[in-house]
């Protein structure tokens, strides 16, 4: 199980974007050339991650994006983040911000859509998110004019760390209290 285990940190590591569990599977199975089970590559995945912890490791396979990637652990997110400020020049505008999560939110949405949730205009939003690779094009309404449906890319899974879009937060995550006028009456 071993020869696996280093098979499938190889595969995990060399991978540019989340790789699936099927994905590692078929690989192995061709590469090895004797048929893996995708159990034998969960066991190992969590056999990998136990050796990382034992011996202290700052990094360990997360299931994230729908497949596995080698990420640093929560610990050290702070030193990860500074360096990331520090190699980002750019970041997202408030009012790309404000878009993103309406595509989100809403996809597949129309341009239409968008900018009449959010009352202004949304061209230059929504080309610096396409530029940027966090949305991207779904396809075409079948409405007059056919106009296009913009929806979240896999890069802006892998960014925000989420495997599906509902694993956004809700609504009732974020509610507040009612405001209320005078005392609460006991």
């Amino acid at each position: 199980m071993n020869i696996l285990q280093h098979h499938i940190q190889a595969l995990v590591f060399c991978a540019q974007s989340p790789i699936s569990i099927e994905e590692i599977q078929r690989c192995l199975t061709e590469a090895l050339q004797m048929e893996i089970a995708v159990g034998d590559v969960l066991e190992s995945i969590e056999a990998i991650n136990e050796q990382l912890n034992e011996t202290g490791f700052a990094f360990q396979i997360y299931a994230i994006g729908g497949g596995y990637q080698f990420l640093t652990k929560p610990e050290y997110q702070e030193t990860v983040s500074v360096y990331l400020k520090q190699k980002s020049k750019k970041k997202l505008s408030a009012s790309a911000l404000e878009t993103l999560a309406i595509i989100a939110y809403k996809q597949p949405i129309t341009r239409s859509a968008l900018e009449q949730i959010r009352g202004v205009g949304c061209d230059y939003a929504v080309q610096k998110l396409l530029e940027k690779d966090l949305i991207e094009i779904k396809g075409k309404a079948d409405t007059i004019g056919r106009p296009v449906l913009y929806g979240t890319s896999q890069k802006f899974m892998d960014y925000f760390g989420i495997n599906h879009i509902k694993d956004l937060p809700q609504l009732k995550d974020f509610a507040t209290e009612e405001n209320t006028i005078g005392e609460i009456a006991d």
